[in-house]
């Protein structure tokens, strides 16, 4: 999973960015996330909660070797599905976004935009958590809340 694919002048502590919004039920997964690592990473992540503004994006991964986005999303799975891909693999990065985003220019669209623009990271990983409730509010289904931790154990033991 996470491995050693940076190029020169860029930062070898991989950049986990936990993505939501924590008074959007299930949205906050990606901030959960963020925080359980920050607590329990000691200095072998870096570690940022976004808003998911997608131009934003752009900068908060700038200089990382390896960045792994962690989102909830909406795919018709059954709510805590975990989804993992490797976003350069994938191939993401031409054609229309189609991820679907509670945010304005969502994932989808900063990673096309950063492909365009030559400045993705030379290794983008992503898990998107599967959300059962967008709604206003804070708190994560129990779903959820499982499917996180386990996010958070998959990337703790991926880093040496």
């Amino acid at each position: 999973m996470i491995d050693d694919r940076t190029r020169a002048g860029r930062d070898a502590t991989p950049l986990v960015i936990g993505i939501g919004n924590d008074f959007r039920q299930d949205d906050g997964a990606g901030l959960v996330v963020a925080r359980q690592l920050r607590s329990r990473a000691r200095g072998r992540l870096r570690v940022i909660e976004h808003g998911g503004d997608g131009t934003s994006l752009l900068d908060a991964w700038n200089g990382a070797g390896l960045v792994v986005l962690v989102d909830a999303v909406r795919s018709g799975s059954a709510p805590g599905t975990i989804h993992y891909l490797d976003v350069r693999a994938a191939g993401l990065l031409s054609g229309p976004a189609s991820w679907t985003s509670s945010h304005a220019l969502g994932v989808a669209d900063a990673v096309k935009l950063a492909a365009r623009m030559h400045c993705l990271p030379p290794a983008l990983l992503m898990y998107g958590i599967e959300g059962r409730r967008f709604g206003l509010g804070p708190g994560l289904s129990p779903e959820v809340k499982a499917a996180a931790e386990a996010v958070v154990e998959r990337l703790l033991q991926s880093v040496p």
